[in-house]
């Protein structure tokens, strides 16, 4: 990935504001969207709209364009994974497809074993810098 790329190229969006560029590690948007977070004692779920919003308002996109921008990114990294690719994000985590193999389960009720097919596991791997972060 380049030092830095226009919303556009994500999203597909027509060219309308090359001036609105993302640098690699570029931390605005994220400190931007921490300092909305709850207070340390809620639970709570950062939500698409959640992402949309904050791009709204600290980056200058449209509404529209902003959730067309997260839709994007969603989309890419979705069908990176129905194509059996693992998707990398640096400094945040690792998404990564795997494949069970069959093997005997047991009934908790009944207590009889059951075979438990194969199948195929997304899971998340967190980088040692998010491990840092919210340790």
């Amino acid at each position: 990935m380049p030092a830095s790329f226009a919303y556009d190229h994500w999203c597909g969006l027509p060219n309308q504001r090359e001036s609105v560029k993302f640098a690699a590690g570029h931390r605005g948007v994220t400190d931007a969207i921490g300092r909305e977070g709850t207070n340390m004692g809620e639970t709570s779920t950062l939500t698409r709209a959640d992402l949309a919003e904050s791009l709204n308002r600290h980056v200058g996109l449209s509404r529209a364009e902003a959730a067309a921008l997260v839709e994007s990114i969603l989309d890419h990294m979705s069908d990176a994974l129905e194509r059996g690719e693992n998707v990398k994000i640096s400094s945040f985590g690792t998404f990564v497809l795997r494949d069970k193999t069959q093997r005997m389960g047991r009934n908790p009720k009944t207590g009889v074993e059951v075979p438990i097919e194969p199948r195929r596991v997304l899971t998340f791997r967190a980088s040692q810098t998010m491990r840092d972060r919210v340790a």
